[in-house]
């Protein structure tokens, strides 16, 4: 049985950790290099993920760990028992590497199928996110400590009203025609320009109420994300209309752990669904 204050206590120290030493990496001369699906790395990449799988292998070293730089070394521990962590050490490279704010720190725990406690840090906007359950707290990342959490607060989650102008939270780098004709759908609509898991932090707030996502994810940019959009009350839905699931072995997929299409949603914000994620 999974101690939840000591998911609390290991995950945000973890994600703000991971992201002093991004944020080292950031005030260097660093170089980026391609990876086999063309995707960037760098060395901020690959230090947080040593910080947080070193963080997790002595706190939780019964649970495997699924994280990005790892598997894409092909190292994929076995996950059949339905418990693992799930790591993204730096989400939204591109924009770590064009040099915008919006990257992330992600670790979620995964329980059969379901995200049930999710961090995630964005350290060069010095906040980081917390949820598990009901559960559902910030903290300000304070890099001039010792220790990198400080500032805990309850988050104060705003539920959308649906006469409002939906606010849709689009990505930077990766938009595409579906996902235009899906928001053309909703009418008059507010865009927010965010960049990796922050869109989730922000629907979980209320800052923005939908995050549609038609072009290619990985489980480990989403579940800390969704972790704590489910706690704030929102969801994320699937092309069925039914929340994800994580590692589902009855869904094929291109590649091991990829997300189908989705739908996410703020608390509060209802979308009226007649074929899978078509709008009705």
């Amino acid at each position: 049985m999974i101690d939840e204050s000591r998911l609390y206590d290991v995950l945000p120290q973890l994600c703000a950790d991971a992201g002093h030493v991004i944020m080292d990496v950031r005030e260097t001369c660093f170089q980026v290099e391609a990876k086999g699906d063309d995707s960037p790395v760098t060395l901020a990449d690959t230090r947080a993920e040593a910080i947080v799988l070193n963080g997790l292998a002595t706190a939780f070293p019964d649970i495997p760990v699924i994280a990005e730089e790892a598997m894409a070394a092909g190292q994929r521990p076995d996950t059949s028992d339905g418990i693992f962590f799930l790591v993204d050490p730096l989400d939204g490279t591109r924009e770590f590497v064009d040099g915008f704010d919006d990257f992330t720190v992600n670790i979620a725990l995964i329980l059969d199928g379901v995200p049930m406690a999710g961090c995630v840090a964005a350290p060069a906007h010095g906040m980081l996110w917390y949820g598990s359950g009901s559960r559902l707290l910030t903290r300000v990342i304070n890099r001039r400590q010792e220790h990198s959490t400080t500032g805990e607060e309850q988050m104060v989650v705003r539920s959308s009203k649906q006469t409002e102008t939906l606010r849709v939270a689009v990505s930077r780098a990766h938009g595409n025609a579906t996902t235009e004709n899906w928001i053309s759908q909703l009418g008059a609509v507010e865009r927010a320009a965010v960049g990796s898991s922050l869109k989730f932090c922000w629907l979980a707030e209320g800052r923005c109420d939908v995050y549609p996502r038609f072009s290619p994810t990985m489980e480990w940019d989403t579940a800390a994300g969704d972790a704590i959009l489910r706690a704030a009350g929102g969801q994320v839905l699937g092309p069925d209309g039914t929340a994800l699931i994580y590692n589902d072995r009855q869904r094929e997929t291109p590649r091991p752990f990829e997300n189908p299409n989705f739908v996410a949603m703020a608390p509060g914000v209802t979308l009226s669904f007649d074929d899978g994620l078509q709008l009705g």
